[in-house]
């Protein structure tokens, strides 16, 4: 497993675009507009109809419920069935969007992906100067739930692609398949398949009062019992429709299926959806046994975390022989330290988003006097100070007079020590930009590695301000 920087440059939309419905589960109208986003933003919902309008990104580890969509909250903030719209963002190969909402939840439209997809088509995309990460995947990752049978697994392959294959254990829905094997068949293939639903699941929530948007059009409803006049009655008031009747492939009427196959098909449009909560763009194919959104999720949140410790186990790929893109000499001439509190030696990558620096640990170190002298080792904050001097570098590149700026913390946020480092050892520092660099404000994530293991990481946040 690999985190790695394609070729391929970021994609968000070109301007914005709404579009107006009503949530399956409240009945409520809502118009949900798609916005621009800048490169590393990602995905996020915005809830403009609350004070202060808060963002819940699209990040698995916010998945609360299951039940019937996959729903996020963040500090009480609840976005309910984001799947689908994450589904065309990811099929539009979207990096990059906020999703703005009125409501708690986006509309239901047809059941589908297909009008968030024209949505954003009319919206236009374009490509962003900076490049995306990939989750390389080399082995084969997998979960399982025991209780319903349910499994999902990855393995590697050349890009991202998803089969679905589906078994209700019914005579009217039997066992179905689905395959995507490239992105951008989404469109034509996989978007306009509706979710659908079992008769007796369909009573069960209009008893509940749990689906009051739902309609003949944005629904295939199976039917899997006999219908009792009574259930006609409750069907027909659901509905507003005077006539209901079942079809011969034993689906309610006023509705054509767009596929043979379209329950498995939209189950893997759940699928990329609910995947898209990784937050990182895969490479591997993903196979989904009777996937529903809690496994699909559970499997989203087990590889939220592989990424994260294969992004901290990350350790750059330098030749330490090799000229350096910047030494001590030319280090200086942009950062205002010297000796004793210089503590970077080389620069080896430098780019608009990233900063790979290096030091040298000797025995010479000033603070090794003092610093458990009969057993030295780097004091930990000297450790970040040195990361925030390789993230000055990243900043200071910005500006084309940078000896004039001086650079300062603002916060230092998630600081973790996971080794020590002692005279002799080789420190690698990284630094990424976690937002773009706005008003000399620099947010970056750093990583220190000490011989080829980390030994520290943080979230930096400084500024840059010119020398009066």
């Amino acid at each position: 497993m690999a985190i790695v920087n394609t070729e391929n440059k970021q994609k968000t939309i070109k301007n914005e675009v709404s579009l107006t419905g009503v949530g399956l589960h409240t009945g409520k109208n809502v118009t949900l507009t798609f916005k621009p986003a800048t490169a590393n933003f990602g995905l996020a919902f915005k809830r403009v109809d609350l004070e202060g309008a808060p963002v819940i990104e699209a990040d698995a580890n916010y998945v609360t419920n299951t039940q019937r969509g996959t729903c996020l909250e963040k500090n009480g903030v609840v976005i309910q069935t984001s799947e689908h719209v994450l589904a065309a963002l990811v099929g539009l190969d979207i990096d990059n969007a906020i999703i703005e909402l009125n409501a708690s939840e986006p509309p239901i439209m047809d059941g589908s992906s297909k009008f968030f997809i024209e949505a954003l088509e009319k919206a236009g995309i374009v490509e962003l100067d900076a490049t995306r990460e990939e989750f390389v995947v080399s082995d084969v990752i997998s979960y399982t739930d025991e209780e319903s049978g349910s499994e999902i697994l990855v393995m590697p392959a050349k890009e991202y692609q998803i089969t679905t294959m589906v078994d209700f254990g019914t005579k009217v829905l039997g066992t179905q398949n689905a395959t995507l094997n490239q992105i951008s068949d989404f469109k034509d293939e996989i978007a306009n398949s509706r979710t659908f639903s079992f008769l007796h699941e369909i009573e069960m929530l209009l008893e509940h009062g749990l689906i009051k948007g739902g309609d003949l059009n944005n629904a295939i409803v199976y039917v899997d019992k006999p219908l009792s006049p009574e259930t006609m009655d409750k069907l027909r008031a659901a509905f507003k429709k005077d006539n209901i009747a079942v079809k011969p492939n034993g689906i309610l009427d006023n509705l054509t299926l767009h596929h043979p196959n379209e329950a498995a098909r939209h189950k893997l449009l759940d699928v990329l959806g609910d995947l898209a909560l990784v937050g990182t763009r895969i490479r591997g194919k993903v196979i989904a046994n009777k996937p529903g959104h809690f496994v699909n999720t559970q499997f989203a949140k087990k590889l939220s975390k592989l990424i994260k410790n294969e992004r901290r186990n990350n350790v750059p790929k330098i030749d330490l022989n090799q000229e350096p893109l910047m030494d001590v000499t030319q280090i200086m001439d942009m950062l205002p330290h010297r000796q004793p509190f210089l503590l970077l030696d080389k620069v080896f990558e430098l780019t608009d988003h990233h900063v790979v620096g290096m030091k040298n640990v000797t025995m010479n170190e000033e603070f090794f006097k003092g610093h458990f002298p009969g057993a030295p080792v780097m004091p930990g904050v000297l450790i970040v100070e040195a990361m925030a001097q390789t993230g000055g570098i990243l900043v200071l590149s910005t500006v084309p007079d940078p000896e004039n700026y001086l650079t300062f913390f603002m916060k230092m946020d998630k600081v973790k020590f996971k080794r020590k480092v002692s005279p002799g050892d080789t420190l690698i520092f990284k630094c990424s930009l976690i937002t773009p660099i706005r008003r000399g404000i620099c947010h970056m994530q750093g990583y220190a590695y000490a011989n080829g293991k980390l030994c520290a990481e943080a979230e930096l946040m400084a500024q840059i301000s010119k020398v009066k």
